[in-house]
């Protein structure tokens, strides 16, 4: 049984004692300490790579009716697993609303079963043959031994996504968990107990880890979420050792508000697209653009809407906890404050709640009069901050939110579907909702465009990054083919006096 007062790391379907040195895990609301997590020693990370290379040969040879059964069986696990402990670890490490915590893990069964299916439907191409008594195909084969890099904000479902698509294609799987997460995802792997043993294992740590997991000649695909600093940094590294990749950089996800929008749905979809998690969500609407027609209105119910969410620990009755750590909400206070000197206005918020002094906790902010060259338009806020940019119309706005390095998601309210339409295809980034924000579906592609990343996740896509295709020829009858050597007398031909082929 897991236990959070001692450092460990997992290699199905045990926890082992770490020898590296433990650090504490303190809850970001309460400022209290909830367990000890400890970096992975490279003994450590080499018996655990050892071990899960071994398990995977045998993964592999794994028919594929048999390897999704073993997947559904795993999806059992998890809707069978009283997993309440886990949502209150992940609370109490980073801060998320109990509610969440609990649907974050409710979600997790259903994309093994997807990716069980998909693996059995999905094993190659068998193409038009070039030659008669050829048979020509391609077939995928695994690529070994993936690791996945988490992030905090959504440690577990994050994880399935791509575990259960490298799984599904024959590799094991090294999971090296966030830092404010770890507890919470080493008392998940529990339900990985219907895979043979070693294929899974969790190994906690700092950078230092996620290197030698990348560096590691027995390891041969990474699948990362974080910032777009370390992505770059973590495809540079897969790009110069050949590794395959899929990288979600984040963003700052821009929502367009037009004059066609009922107000109150708008409204509301905008808070929950903007204070999600604190703002802490990849998605994240960070950026608005509201058309001019309409702007102070929507801005009205808006902060209604907003001044309703209730700010507190997630163990209690709120939609608001705190952010991740003190480094995080500083980044939220200097950019809010940058916006406040250039002439923003603060509707709701932009401060730390007098009654929450203890805890990383800052207030749902709007800030409207935002101008397009200020730092937080720029720049990837992850808190619960919403800009709003005033715009003379909806070509303005759809041209303003592409002007942004990051493409990852975008969200539009309206009723005209002339608009949706001209979103749907003008927007730069690789998820668009209309009037339903930050939507996903275990059968569709979830990524991103120019900085905020590379690959996909989810969908038939999402396993491309765990498997290697192989092309075959083969003839049943061997024989000899007239285009073998010697080449014929007559495929030569005479040019100015001399044969050329």
């Amino acid at each position: 049984m897991f236990d959070p007062a001692l450092a460990v790391y997992f290699l199905n379907p045990f926890w082992h004692k770490s020898s590296g040195e433990a650090r504490a895990i303190v809850d970001p609301g309460r400022l209290t300490k909830v367990g000890v997590a400890a970096d992975a020693t490279s003994a450590e990370i080499n018996l655990v790579l050892d071990h899960v290379n071994a398990a995977q040969k045998g993964w592999q040879r794994t028919d594929a009716r048999s390897r999704a059964k073993i997947l559904h069986q795993l999806a059992n696990a998890i809707e069978q697993a009283d997993l309440t402990y886990c949502a209150e670890l992940m609370v109490r490490e980073m801060g998320k609303p109990y509610p969440e915590a609990i649907g974050e893990l409710a979600n997790c069964a259903p994309v093994f079963r997807y990716y069980a299916e998909m693996a059995r439907d999905d094993a190659g191409k068998v193409a038009g043959a070039t030659q008669a008594g050829s048979f020509q195909y391609a077939r995928y084969e695994p690529v070994g031994v993936s690791v996945h890099i988490m992030p905090f904000n959504f440690p577990i479902l994050l994880m399935c996504w791509t575990v259960a698509a490298s799984l599904a294609c024959g590799n094991g799987c090294i999971i090296k968990p966030a830092l404010a997460t770890t507890l919470s995802t080493l008392e998940f792997m529990k339900v990985f107990a219907p895979l043979p043993a070693n294929l899974v294992a969790c190994l906690p740590g700092d950078v230092s880890v996620a290197q030698a997991l990348i560096e590691s000649a027995q390891t041969h695909a990474i699948a990362f979420t974080g910032s777009v600093a370390a992505g770059r940094a973590i495809g540079a590294a897969a790009g110069r050792l050949m590794k395959p990749c899929v990288i979600e950089a984040g963003g700052s996800d821009p929502m367009i508000i037009a004059a066609s929008a009922p107000l109150n749905v708008a409204a509301a979809g905008a808070t929950m697209a903007a204070f999600h998690l604190s703002g802490q969500v990849c998605t994240s609407a960070e950026r608005f653009y509201v058309v001019d027609d309409i702007h102070d209105a929507f801005i009205e119910a808006f902060a209604r809407e907003t001044r309703r969410l209730r700010i507190g620990h997630g163990l209690d009755k709120s939609e608001i906890g705190p952010l991740v750590s003190e480094a995080a909400r500083a980044k939220v206070i200097r950019l809010v404050e940058d916006a406040r000197e250039k002439g923003a206005v603060a509707v709701t918020g932009g401060r730390i709640p007098s009654e929450h002094a203890t805890g990383w906790y800052y207030e749902p902010t709007i800030l409207t009069g935002v101008s397009h060259d200020m730092a937080i338009m720029r720049e990837e806020c992850f808190g619960p901050v919403a800009s709003i940019c005033r715009v003379k119309d909806f070509d303005e706005a759809i041209a303003l939110a592409n002007d942004s390095p990051f493409g990852l998601g975008a969200s539009v309210f309206t009723t005209s579907l002339d608009e949706a339409m001209e979103a749907a295809e003008r927007l730069q980034s690789s998820m668009v909702w209309i009037n339903n924000p930050m939507i996903d579906n275990d059968a569709l592609p979830f990524g991103g465009w120019k900085a905020s990343g590379l690959g996909r996740e989810l969908g038939r896509q999402g396993m491309e990054a765990f498997r290697r295709a192989k092309m075959v020829i083969m003839d049943h009858k061997p024989a000899v083919q007239d285009w073998w050597y010697p080449y014929p007398d007559d495929w030569f031909h005479e040019i100015g006096g001399r044969k050329h082929f």
